[in-house]
């Protein structure tokens, strides 16, 4: 899929990853792109940045997305690749209280659910479109110190490979992007913990592996290609993986989102 004169949705758009994805996409032509976030004045500063459109939006709630996907295919027209992006992080493990744990799993799972159900039948009606999941490394891996984020990507990772083998047929396609640490605001102050054991990346690459990842329409975005070694030493030999993830918890495990 090339993304010239496409019609693009992103979540999460206001900075970081989001804002990224947002302006790598106007630079390669996109119709017109919609700046989704709850953070108004960040979302409009990113669509007054590459010409697109603001919009307001808490993905926490599925009124919100739907309505918001009913005024851009109303409005501007079809979507063709929407961009699952927003998501949070909850320090801490079983202890998290429950509503700690609803949130984020409704925002880094049910946001993503949500959006494929208002958009999959209108995709598979016109022959096809693209759903662009924003997970985590820590969704094939895991994330020492926060039980709620490895949990929740775990989930956003086996979402997207559902739909991808359930909706392929219709000529839907699904990839799901699993960065490592990357420069944003839910990472600062982090910059020395486990998940930027690799280093910290910018956000501009993560959006430009994106772009190929969709022209390639492959399912995993993974900008940091450590992550492929560590998927097979887990597949391996689980036991020794977790003990490795043991050893990093007894140096790491006070991370405080």
């Amino acid at each position: 899929m090339e993304l010239k004169d496409k019609i693009i949705v992103v979540t999460g758009a206001a900075s970081g990853i989001g804002k990224a994805m947002c302006i790598r996409y106007a630079a390669e032509g996109a119709k017109s792109i919609v700046c989704v976030d709850r953070d108004t004045a960040g979302a409009e500063a990113t669509a007054k940045e590459m010409g697109g459109t603001a919009m307001t939006v808490d993905v926490a709630h599925e009124d919100q997305i739907v309505a918001m996907i009913q005024k851009v295919e109303a409005e501007i027209g079809p979507i063709d690749l929407f961009c699952s992006n927003a998501g949070i992080s909850v320090a801490g493990g079983v202890e998290v209280p429950n509503d700690d744990w609803q949130r984020i799993w409704d925002i880094n799972v049910m946001s993503h659910v949500w959006a494929a159900r208002a958009l999959v039948p209108l995709m598979a009606e016109r022959g096809g479109g693209y759903l662009l999941n924003t997970s985590s490394a820590a969704g094939l891996l895991n994330q020492v110190g926060s039980a709620p984020y490895g949990v929740t990507k775990h989930a956003a990772i086996g979402l997207a490979e559902w739909m991808a083998m359930t909706y392929g047929d219709q000529g839907i396609k699904v990839s799901v992007l699993c960065p490592q640490a990357v420069r944003t605001e839910m990472t600062r102050g982090h910059e020395d913990h486990v998940a930027a054991i690799d280093g910290m990346m910018e956000p501009e690459p993560v959006a430009e592996a994106c772009v190929q990842t969709i022209r390639d329409e492959t399912f995993l975005v993974l900008p940091h290609k450590e992550v492929i070694g560590y998927m097979q030493a887990k597949a391996q030999n689980y036991d020794r993986w977790i003990g490795g993830m043991r050893k990093l918890n007894r140096k790491y495990g006070g991370f405080d989102a």
